[in-house]
């Protein structure tokens, strides 16, 4: 998946550069801008595709909340605050969690995971056609597991079944998304969607155990 473009929109400098220190950890996003009040962030969004913004509700000028109702095909939004009480009316709007401050890292993970999965079921189901045993199969792109090289060939393993084709990893890697799969080993690729757990040099997906080489140890890391 892309990396999701954001704005940080809060009054106050800390809370600002808190979530701004936060997104710096998660490689899924991209910060355009911090701005202070909601007039601000109006010209990024003129001139920018933004995707998220993390949105303080009682801001000078015009609140968060205002804002928010008179905005029109707005991006995703995550509501950042110290206030509880709006956030049963924020969720009449585009708002994918509510966040009350102070705000822990691991809650903020939370809410990025949940804007994460909304962006994965809004994107269309994209497909491949593989040959194998002289016909042509479609699978798709987000029922991959994992795809394991063998000499000439490659076997795809899917949520469904497995597929053995002639092709190379190299070559069946160059027709995924590029932030959705990991490699994991120079044998093996995977989806970073369906892993279960990362045990030392091992990704577990359900009962397969995938390896993770030396070399690619810190890459596959660095993606969560």
């Amino acid at each position: 998946m892309k990396r999701l473009n954001c704005l940080i929109i809060d009054d106050e400098p800390i809370a600002r550069e808190g979530i701004a220190d936060y997104c710096k950890e998660v490689s899924l996003l991209n910060v355009i801008a911090l701005c202070k009040n909601v007039l601000q962030a109006g010209h990024y969004l003129e001139s920018n595709q933004i995707d998220l913004v993390f949105l303080d509700i009682n801001m000078p000028i015009v609140s968060g909340m205002d804002w928010l109702k008179g905005l029109k095909d707005s991006p995703s939004i995550v509501m950042t605050t110290a206030y509880e009480e709006y956030a049963l009316e924020s969720f009449n709007y585009n708002v994918i969690d509510y966040l009350v401050k102070p705000i822990s890292f691991e809650r903020f993970l939370q809410a990025v995971n949940k804007v994460n999965n909304y962006y994965i079921h809004k994107v269309e189901n994209k497909v491949l056609f593989l040959k194998s045993k002289k016909q042509l199969k479609k699978i798709s792109i987000n029922d991959i597991l994992f795809a394991r090289a063998m000499q000439n060939y490659i076997q795809v393993v899917t949520q469904e079944e497995t597929i053995i084709t002639h092709m190379s990893l190299k070559g069946f890697r160059d027709q995924l998304p590029q932030n959705d799969f990991i490699q994991t080993h120079k044998s093996y690729i995977v989806s970073k969607y369906k892993i279960d757990r990362i045990i030392e040099h091992q990704i577990i997906i359900g009962a397969y155990k995938i390896p993770i080489s030396v070399r690619l140890r810190k890459d596959v890391l660095r993606n969560f």
